[in-house]
Parts: structure tokens; sequence; C-alpha cells
């Protein structure tokens, strides 16, 4: 079955991208033996070469992610090889499809598209059987082989594409989300705290911290924690033993002079005109008050961000420069003729010239050069700490025998302080387990540390003595919480009715319209925005956060703004999200049910016989 006069451009991407991944080279991409595929589905073998090539990209893909090598041990326990194979039993079980029902392009198409690929083209534009040649044999096929591929991908992209082509979300889809996301609403609230109580607030006793205890056990349960003994190091522990000679930090300043001396600038913007006569009347426009330098700007379609040259020198104003610098800040000068013709300056502040001298700057590049050297030594004390450990030394004796420094912490994930702030003594605590050998492992800041893991503390609850302020502050605030919520039962009970907030004496109340879930930003508990859109119009809820009371009035339902912008384009996103994710299933049903039809034949030996060649 013929598939028209111009073959799929995706498909021709598509096989380019697999070519152009092939340009590389690659070890096993050409496999001897008498074997030549890995499997099959029904009558179409799946060619070893293939599987190989594609296992590669994958494997290279993810280094180049990574940045670091990948063994091909690691790649089978992320389960790239199973994920390569799968692709290939689906691409091949549509090319079996293809074949069956008979899907082809015709000779003259394919020949069009491939004079037509860049890639095979000499400087002149023309194809190149050479580059053709040479491109091919690069990437492990031949002319037979590539073009097969490029019949067989077309005929799976129109196969595909008859699938997937035209699949619409309904309607009622995208309008329910719609609805839901940008439905408005109308509220008024007030809020209560201690200070609105009618009556006092007891002190608590004994009894009721025992009882508020007992039942918020999880609010005094200490955290899982780890008892972890270490030894560090950090570039500010041996800063003052680091000598940093005069000579060096000299030479410092001199490579930096141009930081510590700078000359007068200005900060100035330009604006440039086409003759002297135009930027003439536009200063007189300007100095006798008919326009200002913004209206001038604005009258040529441009920003202030547009004119503004930043701070500049004398010098690097050119002519411009004794006229520049003769002017106060705020005044606009000119015209002066420049590079890219007359032009009007605008001087918005005076930058006086800066001087540094040496002795001023020595303590700041003392820190700075003992710092990289401190960081050095560091460095270069690596491979003999790495020994000790690995000789058997403790961590203690690691302390003795070094500069490192002994510690102790309980850590948990709330732990920030000293070692416990650094990410990286962060990521190897929550790792580290009793069986691990002590290690080194940098830190952010150029030090290093090793750990040990001497126990892991089971969480527990910590009794009321050690506790006691913070129950007191729980409990004051669940008490207040209630108090304002019997005291608010009448007043609940008459606004539900209709009674205004004003009505009862309310004087702090705020109102918001038209509010949607999608942004609704306010000093509130997170209950607040769900509750406004579970109630009905008049409905009144309580909210409680922080101690507070929020007394919650929904006072009207809107629709959405059918002409809202960010709806609109959020309506055809979501549609189009959910005809891509329907065109996917159908896909998927039916890659499913050719394999299903046609049968999968793997050859365990085969598979093998590839990834022999990645060891």
């Amino acid at each position: 079955m013929a598939s028209g006069n111009t073959l799929s451009k995706t498909a021709v991407w598509i096989l380019m991208g697999l070519l152009i991944l092939g340009l590389g080279g690659f070890g096993v991409t050409n496999l001897s033996g008498n074997v030549q595929s890995v499997g099959s589905v029904g009558d179409t073998k799946i060619d070893i070469n293939d599987y190989a090539r594609t296992l590669q990209n994958e494997i290279r893909a993810l280094e180049a992610q990574r940045g670091e090598r990948l063994s091909f041990a690691q790649a089978r326990e992320l389960g790239l090889d199973q994920a390569v194979l799968g692709r290939l039993v689906t691409t091949t079980a549509l090319e079996d499809e293809t074949q069956r029902i008979g899907i082809s392009i015709g000779d003259e198409n394919l020949r069009d598209e491939i004079l037509n690929i860049q890639a095979f083209q000499g400087l002149d534009g023309k194809f190149d059987r050479q580059a053709y040649e040479f491109a091919l044999q690069q990437a492990g096929l031949n002319e037979t082989r590539f073009e097969e591929d490029m019949r067989a991908e077309t005929a799976r992209t129109l196969l595909q594409g008859a699938v997937v082509a035209g699949v619409r979300a309904p309607e009622a889809y995208g309008d329910t989300l719609i609805n839901y996301l940008g439905e408005r609403r109308d509220i008024s609230w007030a809020v209560l705290a201690r200070a609105d109580l009618q009556t006092g607030l007891p002190e608590p006793t004994e009894d009721d911290l025992a009882a508020y205890h007992e039942a918020h056990q999880a609010e005094f349960t200490t955290p899982e924690t780890k008892a972890i003994t270490y030894a560090w190091l950090t570039p500010d522990m041996i800063l003052d033993t680091v000598e940093v000679d005069e000579d060096a930090l000299r030479a410092a300043y001199d490579e930096r002079s141009a930081e510590y001396n700078q000359p007068e600038r200005r900060l100035v913007e330009r604006l440039v005109f086409l003759d002297s006569a135009a930027a003439s009347d536009a200063l007189a426009r300007i100095e006798s008050g008919e326009a200002s330098f913004e209206d001038l700007v604005a009258a040529r379609d441009l920003e202030l961000s547009d004119v503004d040259i930043g701070d500049v020198t004398r010098a690097q104003l050119g002519a411009a420069g004794d006229t520049v610098f003769a002017a106060e800040a705020g005044d606009v000068v000119g015209p002066v003729d420049t590079d890219l013709g007359p032009a009007l300056f605008r001087v918005n502040g005076v930058l006086a010239a800066q001087v540094v001298p040496f002795e001023e700057a020595e303590p700041m590049l003392r820190d700075e050069l003992a710092g990289d050297r401190a960081r050095r030594v560091i460095e270069s004390s690596m491979d003999n700490i790495d020994d000790l450990l690995a000789g058997g030394a403790t961590i203690e004796g690691l302390a003795q025998e070094t500069d490192l420094e002994l510690g102790k912490i309980d850590w948990h994930p709330e732990v920030t302080e000293g070692i416990g702030g650094y990410e990286s003594f962060r990521q190897a605590a929550a790792a580290v387990t009793t069986d691990d050998y002590p290690q080194v492992i940098e830190l952010d800041d150029g030090g290093l540390f090793a750990m040990r893991l001497d126990e892991t503390i089971a969480p527990r609850v910590q009794p009321v003595e050690e506790v006691r302020d913070a129950l007191a502050e729980a409990w004051t605030r669940q008490t207040i919480v209630e108090a304002l919520r019997s005291q608010s039962e009448a007043d609940i009970a008459a606004l539900s009715q209709g009674t205004s907030f004003e009505e009862l004496g309310y004087t702090d109340i705020t109102t918001a319209k038209d509010i949607t879930r999608r942004g609704f930003d306010l000093d509130a508990p997170r209950e607040f925005i769900e509750t406004v859109f579970e109630m009905e119009p008049g409905q009144v809820e309580i909210v409680e956060g922080n101690g507070r009371l929020f007394l919650l009035r929904l006072d009207a339902v809107n629709a959405p703004d059918a002409e809202a912008q960010d709806l609109v384009v959020l309506s055809q996103v979501l549609k189009n999200q959910a005809a891509n994710s329907l065109s996917q299933d159908l896909f998927q049903a039916l890659a499913d049910d050719i394999r299903a039809r046609a049968g999968i034949t793997l050859d365990q030996s085969a598979l093998n016989a590839v990834h022999a060649n990645f060891q």
C-alpha cells in the first residue's frame, strides 16, 4: 500500500538521530557469528546489532547526565537492558504488523527523502554519495540496511499515526477541570485571637498538662537519632597555621589592581538621534519642560533599560567624556557626536574614584590566599588519611595522628548546627550503618571528615518534666481555641441566618471576591481554602490555626471567567495533555494486541553474547 508523496519527516529525523548517535563508533555494533537476532515478534527479527547499538547509546546518554562512567552492572541494576529490549520489541511488533497488512513506501519517495537529508549533502548542497557511504559505514550500516530501516520506520509511523491521529479529549473532561480550577467564590471572615476572649484563661494544672501530654504524644516524641562519632577538618580550622608571604600578597594585589583602584565613573543613559538638529530639538523640549527624558525614550518605543549604558569612565565615553563628566547627577547634556550618531546623555549618578591601598586590602587578601592554601593542604592530606583508615585506624586514632578534630553528634534531619549543616555530611549520616567502614568524605567548603555510627537511638516519648514549657504553650493554644469556639457558637448561628458581622459587633472584617483554588495567598491555615470550596452560599464555618479562629462565611459562588486568558491557555493545555494520554493508551493497546497475536520469542544466549561485550 503506497504511503503518499512524502516520507514522514518525524521518521526521517528519528532515523538520522539514531545514525548520528552511532557515528561516534561502537565496539559491538557488528557482532560476528551466525546469530543475527536476539529474538523476534511474529516473523520479524530483532536485529542483534540494533539491540547492541541502542543499549550502548542509552548507557552513554545516562553517563552524560551523571557526569561519570557507568558500568554495565550498574546499567542492568537500573533496568536499561530491559527498557531497551522492551522498546525494540514494540517497534518490531509494529513492523511485523505493517508487513502483514501491506503498508509500504514507494522507491521514488524514499529516494527523494534520502537526497534531501542534509547529512548526506556536500558543500554545494547536493547529494554526495561519498558522504552517504561514509556516514553509513561509520554507523555500521550498508545502503540496503539503512534504506530498509527507513522503509520500516516510515511504515511504523504511518500505522501509529492512523491509530492516534485526531484523538481528542471529551469536552466534558476539559470543562470539568476548568470549572474546578476556575470557579470563583466571595467570602467574608473575622479572626479571633486570645485578646478577643470574654473570659479569663486559667493556668494549666499538672493534671491538665498530663492529660494533654497523653493525648498528643506524637508532638513530644523525639525522632530516630543516630549517635555518630566523627573526625573532621575544615580550612577555617587551620587558617592561622598557613603562612602567606608578602610577595604573594603583593602579587595578588597587583593582579586585582583594577578591582581595588577604580577611576571616577558616571551612571549614564544615552539616547541617539539621526542628526544633530533632532538631538538639539529634543534637548530644547526637555529644558523647556515640554517633555522629559523618559517621554523621549518612550516615543521611540524603547525602555529605559534599552538606553542605559551603566557605569562608565571618562575614557570609555570617548568624545562625550568631558561633557558628561562636567554634568551633575540628573542633568541631560548634549548633543555630542558619537560613533552611533548625535546623542543626548542623562547622568543618573556620580561614582567617586576608589583607591584601596595595599595595606587596607592586605587582611582580606591574606584570608583568601590562606583559605586557598588551607584547602590545598587538606586535599594533599586525603591520601594519608585514606591509608590510615585502610590500615584499621579508628576515628579517635585519626584525630590523634592527624590535624582532624574529634566530635560527636546525635544526628537527625532537623539538626543543622556545626557539621550537621553540611549537605555532604547530612547525606552520609542518613545512609551510614553500623556495618560501614569509615571513609574520607569531602565537605562543601574544601574540608573533609570521616564518621562512625555508634548506635541508632529509637524514638522516645519525652516525659512531662522535659517538655513542660512546650507542653504548657500547646495546652494554652488549644484552650484558647476551645474557649473561642464556645464563645462563637451563638454568632455562628446568627451569621448563618443572615445577620451581618457588623450587626454582631465585629469591626475587623476581611472580604475577598472571586478567589479560586489556584491563587489565594493568605496568612491562614492550609485548611482555609479547602474549607471555602466545600461550603454552600450562606454557610458559616470555623477554621482553626495557631491559636486563632477564622470565623468564615461564604457569600457567593461564581462561575469561571470565560474570558480569563490564563484559563483559556490552561484549558487548551489540559485538553492537549488528556489527548496525548489517550493517544499513548491507544498506541500501547495496539502494541500489546500485536505482540499477543504475533507472539514474542527471545534468544537469551544471543542477549548474553551482546552483554558480554559490555563487561
